[in-house]
């Protein structure tokens, strides 16, 4: 019998050094899955930050305000996007209120949206910078 117990324990000492060997390997490939996804995470952030910094220039003011006309039109969000409060002011109110009044000014002020973004996107960008941010043309 003790012989057995013997035979027994080397098998269960055998099996924990393999257990321990599997969990060595499993952490080394745990930490090197972390480095990858770490250093992955990092580029996107880095290309993310690189994205908000030019976020001011004139193509990127072009492309906002041009989807935003389409999409939000009727709410004047791309003239705010411009830096026509008035105008978008005017856009707003008109229409909210239509909403209220059977749709139908609000689809007349959205049909204008859509006319600006898709004006907007098909300028150039020099175009468009000098008609809408140095020139300061507010409608169409």
């Amino acid at each position: 019998m003790s012989e057995e117990n013997k035979d027994l324990g080397d098998k269960a000492e055998e099996a924990f050094d393999k257990a321990k060997e599997a969990a060595k390997e499993a952490a080394e490939d745990a930490k090197d899955g972390a480095k990858d996804f770490s250093e992955g995470a990092k580029k996107t952030a880095n290309e993310f930050a690189e994205g908000l910094k030019g976020a001011g220039n004139a193509e990127n003011k072009k492309i906002l305000a041009g989807i935003l006309a389409i999409v939000l039109g009727w709410l004047g969000v791309h003239k705010f996007i411009l830096g026509y409060q008035k105008e978008g002011i005017i856009m707003a109110a008109i229409g909210v209120v239509g909403w209220f009044l059977c749709g139908i000014p609000t689809s007349i002020v959205g049909l204008i949206g859509l006319v600006e973004g898709i004006i907007y996107l098909t300028k150039s960008d020099e175009e468009f910078y000098n008609t809408y941010q140095v020139g300061r043309k507010p409608w169409f």
